[in-house]
């Protein structure tokens, strides 16, 4: 039996078979989108990809990097939902503070499943911190200190009350049995004011992030006490215990990453996934990481959406909690 197919038919079945191959191929007007002002870690996170993905050849076009502030990400993060959730040439940069906010519902009426968790490409840990002429030399020291006389102890954070260091003071006062409400914290604004503070003698503790105090640990102006990490970190860091290591089950991994629309096909998607675990995977990817401070943390795809869902539960549970 001889069949005809008519040209409209074949004309349609090469139409699909190049939209499917478009589906595929490389963004034409490749984004990402920094929900912050210039110069902070949503910028720092974008211009890692936008770097990495060019030196690596997976994009031929450099990428744009635009700024979206308000709400430390809940501005861009409604404005992708409302606006471009079918956008395939757009990432947005996002961190585990991110999932914190959306743990707290400061993300609006949207929660960690209104758009698509792409990977993680890097991550900082919090440290705790003490000056260099701290009595305390290990954080079971402090902890024990803490526990007899929690009023006696300032801990000062470079982010306000509920923010990612008020958090990780939080750990501490629960390691020591004490009730995180009625810790003594001082917000100040940013890292550099915490070191200020601590080299000053105004405050006891200091709770940050290891890329930022490690340099200050290193010329002996503060002591990190302890790492939030399963596993030592290197370099610089590797004789830091962690504060497993000492005893305490405390994490806190600040992961770098991007999601991108809802609405983003499977196809695009899986570009965007198929780009990163290649870049991941290079030298002149582990050389613009560790030029940012970061450290190795890539997880992609499903892995990175099981992560960021787990870390909203966890995160809902701590600030439940410390009673935020």
């Amino acid at each position: 039996m001889i069949r005809y197919i008519s040209k409209s038919l074949i004309g349609a079945a090469f139409a699909a078979v190049a939209l499917a191959a478009a589906a595929h191929a490389e963004p034409t007007k490749p984004e990402c989108l920094a929900g912050a002002k210039p110069g902070g870690g949503f910028d720092l996170t974008c211009r890692l990809a936008a770097n990495a993905l060019l030196e690596t050849k997976q994009i031929s076009e450099p990428m744009a990097v635009t700024y979206m502030e308000g709400g430390v990400g809940a501005v861009a993060y409604n404005h992708v939902i409302g606006k471009r959730g079918k956008d395939a040439n757009l990432i947005t940069a996002a961190s585990s503070g991110s999932a914190l906010l959306i743990a707290q519902g400061k993300f609006g009426k949207y929660d960690e499943t209104a758009v698509r968790w792409l990977g993680a490409l890097g991550a900082d840990y919090g440290v705790l911190v003490v000056a260099a002429d701290s009595p305390y030399k290990t954080l079971g020291e402090l902890v024990e200190a803490y526990k007899a006389s929690p009023a006696d102890f300032s801990i000062a954070g470079g982010g306000a009350v509920g923010s990612q260091d008020w958090m990780k003071g939080s750990l501490l006062a629960k390691a020591a049995g004490r009730d995180p409400k009625s810790m003594r914290y001082v917000a100040l604004e940013g890292g550099g004011a915490v070191l200020t503070a601590l080299e000053g003698g105004h405050v006891k503790v200091g709770s940050g992030d290891a890329a930022e105090m490690v340099k200050h640990h290193v010329a002996g102006k503060v002591r990190i006490l302890a790492v939030m990490a399963q596993d030592r970190l290197p370099g610089e860091l590797a004789g830091v215990p962690t504060a497993r290591e000492q005893g305490f089950d405390i994490d806190w991994p600040i992961w770098r990453g991007y999601y991108v629309g809802k609405d983003v096909s499977d196809a695009d998607y899986d570009w965007w996934v198929q780009a990163f675990q290649k870049v991941a995977a290079t030298q002149e990817f582990a050389k613009e990481r560790q030029a940012r401070g970061l450290f190795e943390f890539t997880l992609l795809g499903k892995d990175f959406q099981d992560r960021v869902k787990a870390d909203v539960v966890r995160f809902k549970v701590l600030a439940k909690e410390a009673g935020m």
